[in-house]
């Protein structure tokens, strides 16, 4: 469980307890919570579901603010009794790993391969 806020203007600002899940390709939030805020479907995308079955979502773009980081982001529009969701899009985003143990998300070093011909900077 990690605390996210959730915007579309600095004026439509939410604060939500929502699950991680590393096997979630995007965040997901209750559709009538997005309309709330002004997020507007941008996108039909189709996602696989544990059981292999393949359905289609609204898709759009939000504001999401995680431990006093920003990022806009893509956001499923999920059932109204769904529970907000961390995916794994915003943990790369944010540079952010699980720790099981603690139950927490913890920073980590992004990763990248070099640029340019010369020598890694140090």
């Amino acid at each position: 469980m990690a605390d996210q806020r959730l915007e579309r203007r600095p004026e439509c600002l939410e604060t939500v307890a929502a699950l991680v899940d590393t096997g979630s390709s995007y965040s997901a939030f209750p559709r009538t919570m997005l309309e709330r805020l002004g997020v507007v479907p941008r996108f039909l995308l189709p996602f696989e579901m544990a059981d292999g079955s393949i359905i289609h979502r609204d898709v759009g773009l939000a504001m999401l603010v995680i431990n006093d980081s920003e990022s806009s982001m893509r956001v499923i529009f999920g059932d109204d009794d769904a529970e907000p969701l961390i995916g794994a899009n915003a943990l790369q985003e944010f540079l952010l790993m699980v720790d099981p143990v603690e139950e927490r998300l913890v920073p980590r070093t992004g990763r990248m391969k070099p640029l340019g011909r010369g020598k890694p900077p140090s």
